[in-house]
């Protein structure tokens, strides 16, 4: 019998024998057929095709089943946060990473809203960018370290100060009042659904501490934080410690 193909044997810390199936989108040729050709040659990575723009994105990815699309965020027609949510509700077992020059907070906040598991920048050599692949294939969301410092920057500064309240004009026509039992119920914070030493777990997640450093700081054991980061997750829904960084940010915790 031949032995299988280069990329088709098993890669240590994949988890599989077979290679993660990619889907790299770009809109400049060169760029894309690049990282196509660099990433196709590595071990446990092959790539199952290419797009030039979202909506060709989303047509290769229905057809392909890829494991892991590899998407830029500024393109013309639809952008890659826009592709990302599209291409996520149509193929929700493909798992998104941006891969860009751009490491501006505002976009990777955006991305990660929109589905993105991964946020890399394209100065990453390649064998790291299939590491990335792997793992993210894996379940392990991957940020570049440069947006990850970015993104806790953001979280961490205080909210802007509420400006002057807006009298409004003289209504010439009496408003509507709502009745109280009318009225759909007020979104649920953190504290409707935490203990208090989950919240305080949450703000440490936000602040970009370890699981070492968070067990340290409440004086408990690392196994313990990591249950209640599991249980955090749970019940706020949420897939990873970046989305919980954002939901603390969103919600007022920092």
């Amino acid at each position: 019998m031949n032995p299988p193909p280069p990329n088709e044997r098993p890669v240590a810390g994949s988890g599989t024998g077979a290679p993660v199936r990619v889907l790299v989108v770009d809109d400049q040729e060169l760029v894309r057929e690049g990282i196509a050709s660099l990433l196709g040659i590595q071990p446990g990575v092959t790539v199952v095709g290419t797009a030039p723009d979202g909506r060709r994105a989303v047509e290769a990815a229905v057809a392909l089943r890829p494991d892991v699309a590899l998407i830029d965020v500024r393109m013309p027609g639809m952008d890659g946060i826009e592709t990302t949510e599209v291409l996520g509700a149509r193929v929700p077992s493909c798992r998104i990473v941006m891969l860009t020059t751009f490491d501006d907070q505002e976009y990777v906040a955006r991305a990660l809203r929109a589905g993105a598991v991964g946020y890399l920048l394209k100065n990453l050599p390649s064998a790291e960018l299939a590491r990335s692949v792997r793992l993210v294939h894996a379940g392990v969301a991957q940020l570049d370290a440069t947006v990850l410092g970015r993104l806790a920057t953001a979280l961490a500064a205080p909210a802007p100060e509420p400006g002057p309240p807006v009298t409004a004009p003289p209504a010439t026509v009496p408003p509507t009042v709502v009745p109280r039992a009318a009225a759909g119920p007020a979104a649920a914070g953190p504290a409707d659904a935490l203990t208090g030493r989950e919240v305080d777990v949450l703000r440490l997640i936000a602040a970009g501490s370890t699981n070492r450093e968070i067990a340290a700081r409440l004086h408990l054991s690392q196994g313990t934080v990591k249950n209640h980061i599991s249980r955090i997750l749970g019940r706020l829904a949420l897939r990873d410690r970046t989305q919980a960084a954002l939901y603390a940010r969103d919600h007022g915790l920092l």
